[in-house]
């Protein structure tokens, strides 16, 4: 009989489910299920029960160590992971660190990371609500775009921290992240606006804060950042601040 296009498809997402695993680090899948399960027949070894695998931010650190994976490690200051709630509904995930992440490594802490925490405050929100990382954990010299090699070391590690915290929305900040975490070569502005998905969890594109600094004449751009919000926010079922547009 021949397959169906639904059981085609179902297969494949299967096999692209099952490689992402492998790149993130997992070797094995346990061997038996939960909840509704038949039981064994009679004489057939029991079947563990599944055990849990979820893996805390803390482990994922300790796994990158003082990575060299990529040569970006070789020029570091400091490996920048991430900073926020371990359980945070809300994830920021930009490009890559700049000057003043590597120096502190934290994430988003030099001009554009200051606009990034009044747009948080004004969700009505903290730093320490969400949590905020990059696509890479090193930056790139003269702060250039992301080369695939890096992509590939770095990405099974941003795919782990998201499954550790568990977000129920994601919000990708810029075009290199929205392009990575989305697998497509949209520009930002035809991604934005509306909500992709990354592994079953919501995810808002929007403009990067630097994006916003470079165009400061250009308010309307800032104004769109804001009704991305506005729905994330909405997807939360979080309150909505009345912010008034001037001007």
């Amino acid at each position: 009989m021949p397959e169906s296009d639904d059981a085609r498809q179902a297969l494949s997402l299967l096999k692209s489910y099952l490689e992402e695993l492998k790149a993130s680090g997992v070797d094995a899948l346990p061997y038996g299920v939960t909840g509704g399960a038949a039981e064994p027949a009679a004489g057939a070894p029991s079947r563990p029960a599944v055990p849990n695998v979820a893996e805390s931010l803390e482990q994922i650190r300790a796994e990158l160590g003082d990575c060299q994976r990529c040569s970006l490690g070789k020029g570091r200051t400091n490996l920048v992971f991430g900073v926020g709630n371990p359980r945070a509904r809300l994830v920021f995930v930009g490009e890559a660190p700049g000057r003043d992440e590597d120096l502190q490594g934290e994430p988003f802490v030099g001009e554009a990371g200051g606009l990034l925490t009044r747009l948080i405050t004004r969700m009505g929100l903290s730093r320490e609500d969400v949590y905020i990382c990059n696509v890479l954990k090193c930056r790139p010299p003269g702060n250039r775009n992301p080369e695939p090699p890096e992509i590939e070391q770095c990405s099974p590690f941003l795919l782990r921290q998201i499954r550790s915290i568990g977000p129920a929305v994601i919000v990708a900040l810029g075009t290199f992240a929205a392009q990575t975490l989305l697998g497509s070569k949209a520009p930002i502005s035809k991604l934005r606006g509306h909500f992709h998905d990354y592994h079953g969890i919501p995810l808002m594109p929007t403009f990067h804060p630097s994006f916003l600094l470079h165009n400061r004449s250009d308010t309307g751009k800032y104004w769109l950042v804001w009704e991305d919000m506005i729905q994330v926010l909405n997807r939360l079922g979080l309150p909505v601040p009345d912010v008034k547009r001037k001007g």
